[in-house]
Formats: structure tokens, sequence, C-alpha cells
């Protein structure tokens, strides 16, 4: 059976269409996802009572900081900034009491899940005198002279998740790297964080 001319024609032409039609609705369907937000953010804030050793002793922590990340930098944090507060109260036997203290400056907070991580150098701290209590210098006036970074973790669990932990670098030398903080072991007695 011979097809006329005007029959050929018209399926050419119906071809013609749909091939032009298919990548049009292709390139629709394939319209890129908007492009994620140019900066994110970390934040961890709040106060903590930890547990310690020595019962009578009173160890806290105050944190408000913040990293900010970007696209291409989503791992570590191309700002920082915010305080974080070490105080270490020691009493004696004989119930005389003094409080140890430090504020730094934060310069690295890192997070992951419940978990985050804070460094930042010292830019405060207490000078107390010695006495026949205390009979030391106040170790952090030294660490204060050498501006010493100290690291804190934090762990930040949701409802029904057990107390806070805070881990302590201590009093780490100038070697301590930015974002670098032991696990956090201490128990929050009182207090707590938020982290977002």
């Amino acid at each position: 059976m011979r097809r006329s001319s005007k029959t050929v024609r018209i399926a050419a032409l119906v071809v013609l269409v749909t091939a032009l039609a298919v990548p049009a609705a292709g390139a629709s369907a394939a319209t890129p996802a908007p492009p994620p937000a140019a900066e994110t953010t970390a934040h961890i804030k709040g106060w903590a009572r930890l547990e310690y050793p020595e019962p009578a002793d009173d160890i806290q922590v105050t944190v408000d900081a913040r990293g900010t990340y970007t696209k291409d930098s989503p791992w570590f944090p191309v700002k920082s900034e915010g305080t974080l507060r070490l105080s270490h109260t020691m009493v004696r036997p004989n119930g005389v009491s003094r409080t140890y203290w430090a504020d730094m400056e934060v310069d690295c907070v890192t997070k992951g899940g419940p978990n985050a991580t804070v460094t930042g150098r010292v830019v405060a701290a207490s000078n107390n005198p010695k006495d026949a209590d205390f009979p030391m210098d106040d170790p952090l006036q030294a660490m204060l002279k050498d501006h010493v970074r100290m690291g804190m973790s934090f762990y930040v669990p949701g409802k029904g998740g057990g107390p806070a932990r805070v881990g302590l670098s201590g009093a780490a030398d100038m070697t301590l790297s930015k974002c670098m903080a032991p696990a956090p072991f201490d128990k929050a007695l009182k207090g707590g964080f938020t982290l977002k």
C-alpha cells in the first residue's frame, strides 16, 4: 500500500513536534534545586555546675559561642565568636574557700549531632594571693599572661537523654589546636545548654 505524500508529511511533522517537545519537558523536570544558604551557624549557650571528685568543690562553666560556616567550608568555621568561662571554687577542710576563674575569647565552635566543641584563649583571670590556706600562686595568671588556649566539649542531650556533659582540656599549653577538646565526661549537676 502506498502512502500519500500528504500522510508522510503529517507523520514527519508529528515526529518533529514530539522530538522538540520532549527535551523541553525534560528540561523543566530537571530544573536544579535552589542553592543552599550562603552561611549557616552553630550556636551553644548555657551554664552548668559540674560533677567533681571533691564534692565540696564547685566547678562551673558558662558558654555563649557561635560558629559560622559556608558551603565552601561546611566542617570548619570561617568565623567563631563568643565567650567561655570556667570557675573552680576550692574548699579547704576548715571551710575556707577560694574561687579561681578564667574567661576565654572563643576562636572555634564546631557541632555534630548533640555534641559541640568550643576553644578559646584566656583573656581575663582571677589573681588570688597566696596565704596559709592556699600557699600557691594563682595558676590562671600564668595562663592569662600566655593567652593559653583551652578547649571544652559539650554533650547536649535531647529530652530523656540523661544529663548534659562537659569535657575540659584543663591547663592546656599553647600547642592545643583550635576546635580540639577531650570527650564530654563530667556530668552537669545543675543547669544545662542549648545547641542550635
